[in-house]
């Protein structure tokens, strides 16, 4: 076999400078592995593969096991990684304090926000901890989620409510948007105050009807928060045409960022209504301890506080670069295209197998959720873990008791093939 380094450096060397699938090809100086792929706007076919297989390069992952699981975390690439490594070095060498600040308008443009409505956090947890014990509720206040939530959307919630009093109602999802929204609305009553719901499912990969859920929250005088831990990195995400009051995401996942990174997307016009629990420097524009007096910041830094890592911060700009060079929406057509080709696959199992992504096209990306109905969960899970070296989660939440895979850009057809055949082998077919 061909050394993979050795491959890479000639291919490179052949399209440096040129075109590639309508692309271009950027060969950065010095010793990175990196290379700067743009797509300048332009479609890229979701299976083609000299592409992709490009993109594929531009990652230290190895190729064995085989790691389908990015909805868990997402290896970053080359450029991510260097721009870590380098602003490290930076204040290494320097001492220089601050610089985390600077990603703020990279990544409210990812998402079509306003750079004063970003608050810079660690998690998606973190962000919803801000809003779950930020906004103003009392005893017998009505909180909605869903039965597909995350333990970090469902945790703050279920703790507000124990101390405060709130009561927390449950949305049985359907997989047809309109049983989403007529089920919601049957919950909502004068008492509702949040609508606080996946906007893709951590269980199923189910892409909520975002936009109409805020429409309803918006049209009852009711706050709507995303947990949108999976959304960024993995489609095209605009708050704005969401709708949305309140919005918490990772850069750890799809958008292949560095891990204890994400932000927060606080509405403007909500800044004085979504108070902050915790506060430090930062926090603040004015205070003075003699007086009794503090003025926060008239923007989202009122939400985090304290130093973080400029490093970091640094690598999750690099990854928007990253991910915008590619194309958003060429991203998710191979995103996505890879999902649709492993559940094409497996529906050919026929009564063998249970696909629980809905398959209407708004209502799943590229996570796809499975059971095989004669083996259990946790076995298919441990057989392709243990017996054949593929990394994917199981999904005992909420009594889901399914499968999960999720595909990115550094997955390829001949992975999702080899999957789906070890799993018609796994069925017995």
């Amino acid at each position: 076999m061909a050394d993979t380094s050795t491959t890479r450096r000639s291919f490179m060397q052949t399209i440096a400078g040129g075109a590639i699938g309508g692309t271009m090809l950027r060969v950065l100086p010095g010793t990175t592995e990196m290379r700067d792929i743009v797509a300048n706007d332009r479609q890229v076919a979701p299976d083609d593969e000299r592409f992709w297989d490009l993109v594929r390069d531009q990652f230290s992952l190895t190729r064995s096991p085989l790691y389908l699981n990015n909805g868990t975390m997402g290896p970053s690439p080359y450029a991510v990684a260097d721009a870590v490594k380098a602003e490290l070095d930076l204040v290494d060498r320097t001492g220089r304090y601050g610089g985390w600040d600077d990603v703020r308008p990279k990544l409210a443009e990812f998402i079509g926000a306003r750079p004063d409505e970003i608050s810079i956090t660690h998690n998606v947890t973190e962000g919803i901890n801000v809003v779950a014990w930020g906004l103003p509720l009392r005893s017998g206040d009505e909180v909605i989620l869903t039965n597909h939530e995350h333990a970090g959307n469902a945790v703050p919630w279920l703790t507000r409510a124990r101390r405060d009093g709130l009561v927390v109602k449950v949305l049985q999802l359907t997989r047809d948007n309109a049983g989403i929204l007529d089920r919601l609305n049957s919950l909502i009553t004068k008492r509702t105050r949040v609508i606080a719901v996946p906007h893709i499912t951590c269980t199923t990969g189910q892409v909520l009807p975002a936009q109409e859920i805020c429409a309803l929250g918006r049209q009852k005088g009711i706050w709507v928060m995303l947990d949108a831990a999976h959304t960024p990195g993995m489609m095209p995400l605009d708050v704005r045409a969401l709708g949305c009051d309140f919005l918490a995401t990772c850069g750890h996942k799809w958008m292949m960022g560095p891990k204890g990174t994400g932000f927060l997307y606080v509405r403007k016009d909500l800044q004085d209504v979504l108070q902050p629990i915790w506060a430090g420097g930062g926090s603040a524009s004015g205070w003075d301890v003699e007086k009794g007096t503090l003025t926060f910041t008239q923007d989202a830094r009122r939400y985090d506080f304290a130093s973080q890592s400029a490093a970091l911060y640094t690598g999750l700009g690099a990854a928007t670069g990253f991910l915008r060079g590619l194309g958003m929406d060429n991203v998710f057509r191979r995103t996505r295209g890879l999902a649709d080709r492993l559940r094409n696959q497996l529906l050919l199992l026929g009564e063998r197998v249970e696909i629980l992504t809905p398959d209407q096209e708004g209502q799943r990306g590229a996570i796809l959720g499975f059971r095989l109905k004669s083996v259990p969960f946790d076995r298919v899970y441990s057989i392709l873990h243990e017996e054949h070296k593929v990394i994917t989660r199981m999904v005992p939440e909420n009594g889901v008791n399914g499968n999960r895979i999720s595909t990115h850009i550094y997955n390829s057809t001949e992975e999702v093939d080899r999957v789906a055949a070890i799993l018609r082998g796994i069925a017995g077919a």
